[in-house]
C-alpha cells in the first residue's frame, strides 16, 4: 500500500512538472488539468495553469507562474531533491530552472529569480553544485548552473561560499575579496568531482568549472590572486597530473587559457616565476600522448617567452639547455601544417639558445 501511494505521488509530481515545463515553453500539446497531488498545487498552481490552453506563451502568465514558483520556494526543493525524480522529470525540472534564470520581466534588466537567489536563497546555487555528488543529478544541475553562471553574482556566490556555524550560505555582503578562502567551500569540491567522479559527472563538472574560470574575468582574477598558492597547488596536483587522460588534457588546455588571458596577467607572472611549476610542465613535453605534449607546449612557451624569468626558472632552463636544444627540433615534427606552432617552436629554440651562461637576477619591478 505504501509503495503504491509513493508511486502515485511520484507519477502526479512528474505530471505536474511536465505541465509547468510545457506552459513555460509554450510547447504544443493537449491540455490536461493538473492533479491535486500537493496542497499548494491544488490551491495555486492549477489556477495559474488553467489559462494556458494555447501553445503560444503568454508572457504575463509566465511571469505569474515563475513568481509563484519563487514564492513557494519550489526551486530550492527541486535543487535539493532533483536526484530523486524520474529521468524525464529531471529534464523537466532543468527546463523550469533554466527558464527562470533566462526570463526577464518586461522592463527588467535581470531575471526576477536572480534577486531572489542572491538576497534570499543562495542555498539554491550551492545545492545545484552538490548535484555533482550523484550521477543522476549531475547533468541537469550542471545545465542549470551554466545558465545561472551567466551572471557574475552567481559566480561570486559559488566562489566565496564558506562553511558557517549556523549552516547558512554566506551573504555576499559579508565577503572580503582580499581574505583567503579556507578551501572548504563548494568551489573547491570541483577538483574531486572532476578527478574522482564517474565519466559523465567529471565531464559536466569540468564544463561548469571552466565557465566559472573563463567567463568572469575580473572576479576570477581577483580570486586567483588572493588564493594563488592553494588554487594552483590543487590544480597542478589533482588536475594537471590526473590519471585520467581526458581530465589531464582538458586541464592543461584550460591552464594555458587562464595564463594567456590578459585579465590574469598578474596571475600569469606569478605562475611562471615558479621553478616547481616549470618542472611539472616540462614533464608533459615527454608524455607518451601527443595531445598532452601539444597542450603542455602552450604552457611551456609562457615560461620561455617571459622576458623577466626568475632565477629559479632560468636555472632549470640553463641546466637543461642542451637537452632542450636536441629535443625541441624534433618535437611534434609532423605538425608541419600548423604554421603558428612551428613558428612558436622556432622562437622558443632561439630563446633557449640565447639564455645566459648563469642565471641573472631579473630587473626589480618599478
Amino acid at each position: 500500500m505504501h509503495a503504491n501511494a509513493s508511486f502515485q505521488v511520484e507519477e502526479e509530481l512528474a505530471r505536474d512538472l511536465q505541465q509547468m515545463k510545457l506552459r513555460l515553453q509554450g510547447t504544443p500539446g493537449s491540455y490536461s488539468p493538473l492533479p491535486h497531488s500537493l496542497d499548494w498545487f491544488a490551491s495555486h498552481v492549477h489556477l495559474l495553469i488553467v489559462p494556458f490552453l494555447e501553445a503560444e506563451v503568454n508572457q504575463e502568465l509566465v511571469f505569474q507562474l515563475l513568481s509563484f514558483i519563487i514564492q513557494e520556494d519550489l526551486l530550492y526543493y527541486l535543487a535539493n531533491n532533483i536526484h530523486k525524480l524520474p529521468f524525464e522529470s529531471r529534464k523537466d525540472a532543468q527546463v523550469i530552472f533554466s527558464t527562470a534564470f533566462r526570463y526577464k520581466p518586461v522592463g527588467a534588466s535581470d531575471p526576477q529569480v536572480l534577486h531572489h537567489v542572491i538576497q534570499f536563497r543562495p542555498e539554491i546555487i550551492i545545492s545545484l553544485c552538490r548535484g555533482y555528488d550523484r550521477r543522476e543529478s549531475a547533468m541537469p544541475c550542471g545545465g542549470v548552473l551554466r545558465e545561472a553562471l551567466k551572471y557574475d553574482s552567481i559566480a561570486a556566490l559559488l566562489l566565496y561560499d564558506e562553511p558557517t556555524t549556523d549552516g547558512k550560505t554566506r551573504d555576499l555582503g559579508d565577503v572580503n575579496p582580499d581574505e583567503p578562502s579556507s578551501g572548504n567551500g563548494v568551489f573547491w569540491r570541483f577538483f574531486d568531482w572532476i578527478d574522482k567522479g564517474a565519466f559523465e559527472v567529471s565531464a559536466d563538472a569540468f564544463n561548469t568549472f571552466r565557465d566559472i574560470l573563463t567567463k568572469h574575468k575580473a572576479l576570477v582574477a581577483q580570486y586567483l590572486q588572493t588564493n594563488f598558492d592553494m588554487f594552483f597547488t590543487r590544480y597542478n596536483a589533482v588536475l594537471v597530473q590526473s590519471e585520467s587522460y581526458v581530465t589531464k588534457r582538458q586541464s592543461i588546455k584550460l591552464l594555458g587559457e587562464i595564463l594567456l588571458d590578459r585579465a590574469n596577467y598578474s596571475v600569469m607572472t606569478q605562475y611562471v616565476d615558479s621553478g616547481e611549476h616549470l618542472k611539472i610542465i616540462m614533464k608533459l613535453l615527454r608524455d607518451d600522448r601527443r595531445m598532452i605534449n601539444y597542450e603542455g607546449f602552450h604552457v611551456f612557451k609562457v615560461f620561455v617567452a617571459n622576458p623577466n624569468k626568475s632565477v629559479a626558472v632560468q636555472r632549470i632552463l640553463i641546466s637543461n639547455r642542451e637537452k632542450l636544444l636536441r629535443f625541441l627540433p624534433n618535437f611534434l615534427e609532423d605538425r608541419t601544417d600548423d604554421e603558428q606552432f612551428m613558428d612558436e617552436k622556432s622562437f622558443l629554440i632561439r630563446q633557449i639558445e640565447q639564455l645566459p651562461g648563469v642565471p641573472v637576477a631579473p630587473p626589480a619591478a618599478a
